[in-house]
């Protein structure tokens, strides 16, 4: 099990007076819905961040969308007024976040500036679950304490995965 330090982006949210439970799991689990089943939430409740790679924008986005459902990639292209988008692969995340692919985090990347997408379905939960910027370590806070604090864009970016 990893060790249980303090992150960066339990800094972040305790600077900011946000509250959250912090949730550990078996860093060898990259599955995001398997990740839902080990820390104990709905997989509707604990979302994956993807870094996109949008043509014309400066720099990638990251997406953040329920981990049972997969990246509708025109849709989302049709949101951010491109005619086409790129998920990256996992080296390239990687590269660009500085982070390990299974541990990349919208709050561990705040002081980076990168602009957020939200899947609209955060918009309806109490309470949501992401990356806490390692492998192993998710975050449970309030879905709208995340929008606020990263100044998430909600976008429809997800369609219901196969089970």
């Amino acid at each position: 099990m990893a060790k249980r330090k303090k992150l960066n982006s339990m800094r972040l949210l305790e600077a900011n007076a946000i509250a959250y439970q912090a949730h550990f799991y078996e860093p060898s689990i990259r599955d995001a819905r398997l990740v839902a089943a080990a820390v104990g939430f709905d997989a509707g409740e604990v979302f994956k961040t993807l870094v996109v790679i949008a043509p014309s924008a400066n720099k990638p986005v990251l997406v953040m969308l329920p981990s049972n459902t997969t990246l509708n990639l025109k849709r989302l292209a049709k949101a951010l007024g491109e005619k086409k988008v790129a998920l990256a692969p996992h080296s390239d995340a990687e590269r660009l976040t500085g982070l390990q692919v299974g541990g990349i985090s919208a709050l561990a990347l705040r002081q980076k500036n990168w602009e957020v997408y939200l899947d609209r379905r955060a918009a309806a939960l109490d309470t949501i679950v992401i990356s806490a910027g390692r492998r192993g370590a998710q975050l449970r806070l309030k879905a709208r304490d995340l929008i606020e604090l990263l100044g998430c864009k909600l976008v429809d970016a997800g369609d219901d995965a196969a089970p």
